[in-house]
């Protein structure tokens, strides 16, 4: 009786732990990303703790899960953020980079699933947002170029990262970063 409480325990706590997190294929491209903006090949990744009182204030959801503070033995690279944005029909998987200065340094999209407006993670389009900090917003109608066939996911990326943005801004305001 004893070792079937253990084994069920045990098996209940492989499922708890192995649920959460990034998925595989994302967390591949985030190493990979990491590694090469960094240009390193040992860091680890810190997930930022926001308490639930400030949460609440937060325009971006913030969990273990999706804000990692890098580091390396040298000490602070930098942050890293990972969400999930709509497209027409479809949620894309992005990540945005930032140095220690929380300045963004990096933009991507991991993973688009729709036919069209896949242009959205085009290199051009995305250095738009580099060197914005949580001082700068960003708007689809004033200071970011859209595209003809990507608008939804041109207003979901940019309202997302903009949101972002505001958060971290509330965070430094805080003391958190």
């Amino acid at each position: 009786m004893l070792v079937k409480k253990v084994s069920i325990l045990l098996l209940g706590f492989v499922f708890l732990f192995s649920s959460f997190g990034l998925p595989k294929n994302v967390e591949k491209k985030v190493q990979k990303e990491v590694k090469h903006i960094f240009s390193v090949e040992e860091f680890t990744k810190e997930p930022v703790q926001v308490p639930e009182t400030l949460m609440v204030k937060l325009p971006s959801k913030i969990t273990t899960d999706n804000f990692f503070k890098v580091k390396s033995n040298s000490g602070i690279l930098g942050y890293v953020f990972v969400d999930k944005a709509a497209s027409k029909t479809a949620m894309f998987d992005y990540l945005i980079v930032f140095n220690a200065n929380l300045e963004i340094i990096h933009s991507k999209v991991l993973i688009y699933r729709e036919e069209y407006g896949g242009e959205i993670g085009s290199k051009r389009w995305l250095k738009q947002f580099l060197g914005k900090t949580g001082e700068d917003r960003v708007n689809y109608e004033t200071n970011i170029d859209g595209i003809s066939g990507a608008t939804i996911s041109v207003r979901s990326m940019t309202n997302a990262i903009d949101d972002l943005l505001q958060t971290i801004k509330v965070l430094k305001k805080n003391k958190m970063l």
